[in-house]
């Protein structure tokens, strides 16, 4: 199995800035991509940052020039720089892991349990 587990969350003021974590632990074989998705109450989810093994990145066009996400490799861990926050950038902030597990080699996305930022003055 796949542990994902997120840190970071928190309060800050509208321009503030937050740097969330996550790290995948068990049984990797390999790590695909992992990324953070949002979802604000009464909306679906949706992706803020993505990065694959290749450090090729793409962001959802709402934190475009905002958000930076970024990747150690040798911890399985992936962070996410958010400046110049807005109020509309508050929701629970999901960090998703799609990776190859031992010992069958299947790929499958596991998910962490969700870290709230709330943009607020």
């Amino acid at each position: 199995q796949v542990q994902v587990v997120e840190s970071g969350g928190g309060l800050v003021q509208p321009g503030g800035s937050l740097r969330l974590s996550c790290a995948a632990s068990g049984s990797i074989f390999s790590i695909i991509h992992m990324g953070w998705y949002r979802q604000a109450p009464g909306k679906a989810r949706e992706l803020a940052a993505i990065i694959t093994n290749g450090n090729i990145a793409d962001y959802g066009d709402s934190v475009k020039g905002r958000f930076t996400i970024s990747r150690d490799n040798a911890k399985n861990t992936v962070y996410l720089q958010m400046n110049s926050l807005k109020p509309e950038d508050t929701a629970v902030y999901y960090c998703n892991a799609q990776a190859i597990v031992r010992p069958t080699l299947n790929r499958a996305d596991y998910w962490g349990q969700g870290t709230q930022v709330t943009v607020s003055s």
